[in-house]
């Protein structure tokens, strides 16, 4: 049977963590904590787009990645609606928005963006969609970091929600130094400051 007292639940901090990736546990004091679970969780999640691209999140041709990808919280759906906004266009033959092809370039139509297919001298001119899934692998492993930085993000939610009731040590009480300090045969720094 556990001694520890049960931990209080802190909804503040909670919130204040699915906003930004560490800020619940920097308004509870816990800055290097806090400071630390942010650049663990938004590296992730940049590393990603490093290596996939603003493609790895993409809430309407991976829903399943993005329903993990969303727990980095407001800054996956700000990539996402760049991405859906910004990078795709309508593509009159399935009828539907999508990712470019490299032989096609996004055209301005009175209806919107579409795609439109390149002419040999427009590709050999360099011309070509603002982006274009990853190739191989490498897509599939910046949606995993994404993904992963979500569960890291969840993980530093909760851990800000329930926080652990941690009491001071009484002044004197045998720690950890002074533990190993004795299991060392050294002196145990009782006069240190």
């Amino acid at each position: 049977m556990s001694t520890n007292p049960p931990q209080q639940m802190d909804p503040a901090a909670a919130i204040a963590a699915l906003v930004f990736p560490g800020l619940g546990h920097i308004l509870r004091k816990r800055t290097t904590r806090g400071i630390y679970a942010a650049v663990g969780v938004l590296g992730l999640f940049f590393f990603g787009l490093l290596i996939g691209g603003i493609d790895a999140v993409d809430s309407k041709e991976d829903r399943i990645w993005f329903i993990g990808e969303a727990l980095v919280g407001p800054v996956t759906f700000a990539v996402d609606y760049v991405h859906q906004t910004q990078f795709k266009a309508y593509d009159p033959g399935s009828k539907e928005f999508r990712t470019g092809y490299p032989d096609e370039h996004r055209v301005k139509t009175p209806n919107g963006w579409e795609w439109e297919k390149l002419t040999p001298a427009q590709i050999d001119a360099g011309m070509g969609p603002p982006n274009t899934k990853g190739l191989g692998r490498l897509n599939e492993i910046a949606m995993l970091s994404i993904v992963l930085a979500g569960m890291l993000n969840l993980i530093v939610f909760l851990d800000a929600l329930m926080p652990p009731a941690l009491k001071p040590a009484p002044k004197g009480a045998p720690g950890p130094k002074r533990e190993l300090a004795a299991a060392a045969g050294l002196p145990s720094g009782e006069g240190e400051q």
